[in-house]
């Protein structure tokens, strides 16, 4: 006790304050928590109080409050305690006048985010609580299920809002529908924590930071159904990211890296940099971890560890397309359990969408230094890479896999890909397929379900192959094909063949110089 009084007054005498951070009850303020009531006045009324005295702790007991979008400020914590419900309002005009915001990469105004921020510090969103944005109503009006509903009041605001965007970055989307706000965005803000809440039925994205430094999303629940574009967690052009113990199942990705879109993403050029993504698991969405296909601004320095995904459609999925820009890179995976994927376990896609060759410019996306480690992975395909012809994948590797899947590897216009202690047990086709590409480099690639007739490696216009060390776990009667005219320089090294009939299978119109 002598101890806390002599640092009372010493703090005393140095002018620093000790009163206790403002704890604020929402009841005190008019909100009721039996939703017979709009809270949206009392709640800004609450936070207002917090700011006026430097900052606090905006408290929601036990009970169910229906609101419209909440504002943070600087150093404002919400803290929804266990037993506590906040429905967001389906009233589209809550959600006006719009605000600052991003909307799948391309900066606009927009209608207001449900939890939103702009320019703010130390904010957090925090409990055991409930969070429900009673996102069917939006829902009915993404671009996909609006063909019968005609133009709305709020599409022409926001035509009128964003008149220089239109045209170059959105076209046709304000046509189909009108841009549906994402659930939490805070945007330019330093310090952000979000944390052990539950959060399902999302209009749009659901956890969406943009342009913060120091993100924090621990111990997260989000759940929502099948539906358009109900992401989980979205951070766009952020820096030092920490995604950690969070359950995910949703109606898209679970969790998506990404820095703009096309010329808006370029013209800002803030990269997604310093993500660190553990202990997740991952049930229904489109992909596990996704990065892009919005990766302008480029995306680096990424770790993803410690995760399942079980039931997604894809596992790691990495994508874009020309025209994007950016560079994808220095991005690492590693201990990671998948089952039950409906695609592909691992996908590196630079043409997600459909597009021309063009000369090399500041359009074209960059995918590189990209590495896979000890995965384990039940599903359709293995993986999938498919680069550019005017500039590959590069410097891509894969150790220490067991995967378990209906078909293996399909690798176009990559360079310098490395295979190491890497098993398929494929039902079809051969355990790796590449065609269009060099440097690739195989070691310890095995399958126990070899077929006849078919090779364990078939190549393609493949230059610079190395391969060592493969050892046939049961008799088959192809290893290797090769065809192609620019197919060259295959060194085969310490090959145990056999119970191989016919290790190297060539086209006629392959050149002399594959040495097995």
């Amino acid at each position: 006790m002598k101890k806390n009084i002599s640092l009372t007054l010493l703090l005393l005498a140095l002018g620093i304050s000790v009163q206790a951070q403002v704890y604020l009850n929402v009841l005190k303020f008019g909100v009721k928590n039996d939703s017979s009531k709009l809270a949206t006045e009392g709640i800004k009324k609450a936070i207002a109080t917090a700011v006026k005295q430097g900052g606090g702790t905006i408290y929601f007991p036990a009970g169910k409050y229906k609101t419209g979008p909440i504002e943070l400020k600087s150093n404002i914590t919400i803290f929804i305690d266990a037993g506590a419900e906040l429905h967001f309002t389906d009233d589209f005009d809550a959600y006006l006048p719009m605000v600052p915001s991003r909307w799948e990469g391309t900066d606009v105004v927009n209608f207001s985010p449900l939890f939103y921020a702009y320019k703010a510090e130390n904010i957090a969103i925090k409990g055991r609580g409930l969070v429900d944005g009673q996102g069917k109503k939006w829902w009915a009006y993404s671009e996909v299920h609006v063909k019968n509903i005609p133009t709305s009041k709020w599409q022409e605001e926001f035509k009128r809002l964003n008149k220089d965007v239109l045209a170059p970055d959105l076209p046709g989307w304000i046509e189909k529908g009108f841009l549906r706000p994402p659930f939490i965005q805070p945007m330019f803000c330093k310090n952000v924590q979000i944390e052990g809440i539950t959060i399902r039925n999302s209009p749009f994205w659901t956890v969406n930071p943009e342009f913060c430094d120091n993100v924090t999303i621990h111990g997260v629940t989000i759940e929502n159904p099948h539906s358009p574009n109900t992401d989980g967690i979205n951070p766009e052009s952020c820096s030092n990211v920490h995604i950690s113990n969070c359950h995910i199942s949703v109606g898209d990705d679970c969790i998506t890296i990404k820095s703009g879109k096309d010329r808006s993403g370029r013209k800002r050029n803030i990269p997604a940099e310093n993500y660190t993504i553990t202990n997740c698991t991952m049930l229904s969405g489109h992909g596990g971890v996704v990065i892009g296909s919005e990766m302008s601004g480029g995306v680096k320095k990424i770790v993803i560890s410690n995760c399942i995904f079980d039931g997604t459609d894809r596992g790691i999925r990495i994508k874009t397309a020309r025209g994007r820009g950016g560079v994808v890179e220095d991005i690492r995976v590693d201990n990671i359990v998948m089952k039950n994927i409906k695609e592909q376990a691992i996908v590196l896609d630079m043409q997600y969408a459909k597009t021309t060759v063009e000369p090399i410019s500041e359009r074209t996306p960059i995918f590189r230094n990209i590495h896979f480690s000890n995965i384990t992975a039940q599903g359709n395909q293995a993986g999938y890479l498919n680069g550019l012809e005017e500039l590959p994948i590069e410097d891509i590797s894969f150790q220490d896999l067991n995967f378990d899947t209906q078909s293996g590897f399909v690798i176009k216009n990559s360079k310098n890909i490395q295979f190491d202690n890497v098993r398929v047990n494929t039902e079809r086709g051969a355990v790796i397929k590449a065609e269009n590409s060099q440097l690739i480099s195989i070691k310890q690639v095995l399958t126990n379900k070899p077929h006849v007739g078919v090779p364990i490696l078939d190549f393609s216009n493949l230059q610079q192959v190395s391969i060592q060390g493969n050892i046939p776990l049961v008799p088959y009667d192809i290893y290797l094909k090769v065809s192609g005219e620019k197919s060259a320089n295959y060194l085969m090294g310490d090959n145990n063949f056999k119970n191989v009939k016919t290790p190297i299978q060539t086209s006629p119109e392959v050149p002399a110089g594959i040495n097995p």
